[in-house]
């Protein structure tokens, strides 16, 4: 479960963007677009200069207020951009607000001053609820504050925002697998290997799967077992979680092994969640954009070609073979994701 616990090393910042109006020629805005191209190139130090030559003329333009604390920041200046982004969120510029609002929780949130990036986050949320990433970084946020349920609802908001996010997915799974939630992260670590089948945060991913299907849940640096769920979820997610337990002791009962026994375990523990979603008149997030979505592939053809793709990373598996072995099965699997859609 170590492996799980370095989605923190993800960046947590909002992908940042340059602000400044490019149709304005007055002196202060000819300044901010030459530091902003000095930026891009790299050359921070330099662009810094030109940013604070225009606050030398208007010391409260918010956009070179935002711009000198973006190159402040990319300097590992953060906390000289500080200043820089409290007069820019004070812009009437609602884009630009928002904006220096999501760098100042951000800055906040690599600070470890969690419960003051949370609280920052939720003012540019106020301004701009659509504003890309902010959900995501906010679900970091929570987490590192130990607020699993939260950070739940912010990883939902940041999939509905994005579903095709790898990152998202992986943080749904993080934040679930904290409140016990194991079909919940299992289901999200599949998704999430879809989007990302290679590399190193796949192959940590598949490792997770492993560790979900022998029971495991997170523990901290003490030994401690975290687990944070509402009484609503104690009843399902119990069901779910033996339910797991069942699946792997039947498979093992049948003598299974390798990806055999992989691709049973997934199968039938899609059927469970599909099923146990079906009978429901008021689903969740999960029910609809994972259990319905996952009940629907097992159904199908396709798991072999799933089952290898999820183990894309396991140097055990003859993967190559098999694909060699079975193009019309990835090539089904392929053309039953993207013309499946999913709903939340």
């Amino acid at each position: 479960m170590k492996n799980l616990h370095k989605l923190l090393i993800l960046l947590s910042v909002c992908c940042f963007i340059h602000l400044a109006d490019a149709q304005n020629t007055t002196p202060t805005n000819d300044l901010i677009k030459q530091g902003v191209a000095l930026h891009n190139e790299g050359k921070y130090a330099e662009a810094i200069d030109k940013f604070n030559e225009a606050l030398k003329a208007d010391p409260e333009n918010g956009y070179a207020n935002y711009e000198v604390a973006f190159s402040l920041y990319a300097s590992k200046k953060p906390n000289d951009a500080i200043p820089h982004l409290e007069k820019a969120t004070k812009s009437t510029n609602a884009e630009l607000s928002v904006a220096a609002y999501a760098l100042l929780a951000s800055i906040y949130d690599e600070s470890n001053q969690a419960k003051k990036a949370i609280e920052t986050y939720n003012l540019a949320l106020k301004i701009n609820p659509n504003y890309p990433q902010i959900y995501y970084n906010l679900g970091i946020a929570y987490f590192r504050n130990q607020q699993y349920a939260e950070a739940e609802s912010s990883a939902i908001e940041a999939i509905k925002h994005n579903p095709k996010s790898a990152s998202n997915q992986r943080l749904y799974a993080l934040v679930t697998l904290h409140q016990n939630k194991r079909a919940n992260a299992l289901l999200a670590l599949c998704s999430f290997i879809l989007l990302e089948p290679t590399g190193q945060r796949a192959a940590e991913a598949y490792a997770n799967i492993g560790h979900i299907m022998q029971g495991g849940t997170f523990k901290d640096n003490n030994g401690n077992t975290t687990i944070a769920v509402s009484l609503n979820d104690q009843k399902e997610m119990g069901a779910l979680n033996l339910g797991i337990s069942l699946v792997v002791q039947a498979g093992q009962a049948k003598n299974l092994t390798g990806l055999n026994l992989l691709e049973y375990e997934l199968k039938s523990i899609f059927e469970l969640a599909g099923q146990l979603a079906e009978k429901k008149t008021d689903k969740t997030f999960f029910d609809k954009f994972y259990a319905d979505y996952f009940y629907k592939l097992s159904q199908t053809s396709y798991m072999p070609a799933l089952t290898h793709t999820v183990a894309l990373t396991d140097t055990k598996a003859d993967n190559a073979k098999w694909a060699k072995e079975n193009t019309a099965q990835i090539s089904g699997l392929a053309q039953w994701l993207q013309s499946t859609e999913r709903n939340f």
